[in-house]
């Protein structure tokens, strides 16, 4: 057995393991844990499958974004906050008890399983999908990196969808605020060190993180990245930014804010529209292909950035000086 073999064989049993932990798992913060480290592991085996594109968007969004607001959730459970969310397995007003919940979800989850064994099973042997049809019309995007092409390109429409779709989230996100909060900042006011670690990394990681998503926003259209993985890097920036107390994000009712969320899916839009008058919706006429993709992904990068941020930071607060009055 080759080295390569071996790494392939063992990353499949770490990958079955972890996942079967994080889902039988009676302890939540050990399953998030395993599922945080599931991320990381599927990212690695995009890699050894050289889908560069989807390991990055898988590390940065499976396992870290969807890894932090998990984390953020538990956080919010172990204070008692979900003593007042209706339908808990554990309610006595809940028909269906703990048991039966975790029966039928174990249920679906095989049901789900089974189907996706027959899918793979049941694939054509010598396919080669779509792959001639996206290499002889790659140039008339004007990029030279193949995912980008098709999600700016090829599925445009998807893509836009995709970024309306995290827009809408931050809504239902902010839908949860308590009445007569709206105006607040939110999350909670953080209290750093001014010389503890928190604040040092604040001040020393952000000007790098913003670089890197620079880096991949602008190589995205001829090497591995893109909005998706620029966002999430500098969505991660303003949120070592806020912890490190360097700084209050701005209310949610503050009009640049929700210019800066809906920038990116509007720019979408309008030049998919522009793009009917050159025969269809979505449609870029090659001469500007390029620069137009660029375009979206710059702005559209700002967009899932702050977006991200909000959502992880959560609902508005209580500002701390009505607290102390009270």
């Amino acid at each position: 057995m080759s080295a390569a073999l071996f790494f392939d064989v063992a990353l499949c049993l770490l990958l079955l393991a972890v996942a079967l932990a994080a889902v039988v798992g009676r302890d939540i913060f050990g399953s998030i844990v395993f599922f945080i480290t599931y991320g990381i592991l599927v990212a690695i085996a995009w890699i050894r499958l050289e889908a560069v594109d989807v390991a990055l968007a898988e590390a940065a969004i499976g396992a870290g974004l969807t890894g932090a607001l998990l984390v953020g959730t538990w956080r919010r459970l172990r204070r008692g906050r979900a003593e007042d969310l209706p339908g808990r397995p554990d309610d006595p007003q809940d028909p269906l008890p703990a048991t039966l919940h975790r029966r039928c979800t174990g249920v679906l989850c095989l049901v789900l399983t089974g189907g996706l064994g027959w899918a793979i099973l049941n694939l054509p042997e010598a396919s080669t999908g779509l792959i001639p049809e996206v290499s002889a019309n790659l140039e008339t995007t004007g990029v030279s990196n193949a995912v980008t092409g098709v999600l700016l390109g090829f599925r445009a429409f998807d893509t836009l969808l995709e970024s309306i779709v995290i827009a809408v989230a931050l809504v239902a996100v902010w839908a949860l605020t308590a009445e007569g909060l709206w105006g607040a900042s939110p999350g909670l006011r953080q209290h750093a060190k001014r010389d503890g670690v928190l604040a040092t990394f604040g001040r020393i990681l952000p000007p790098i993180g913003l670089v890197i998503a620079v880096y991949l926003v602008w190589a995205g259209s001829t090497l591995p990245g893109g909005a998706f993985q620029a966002g999430t890097v500098a969505g991660a920036v303003l949120l070592l930014t806020a912890m490190a107390g360097h700084g209050e994000p701005p209310a949610v009712t503050d009009p640049r804010l929700r210019l800066a969320v809906v920038a990116g899916p509007l720019v979408f839009l309008a030049i998919g529209i522009t793009g009917a008058f050159f025969g269809s919706f979505l449609a870029l006429p090659p001469a500007w292909s390029k620069t137009l993709i660029t375009l979206i992904e710059v702005v559209l990068s700002g967009s899932i950035a702050v977006t991200l941020a909000y959502m992880v930071l959560g609902v508005p607060r209580e500002p701390e000086h009505r607290r102390s009055r009270s």
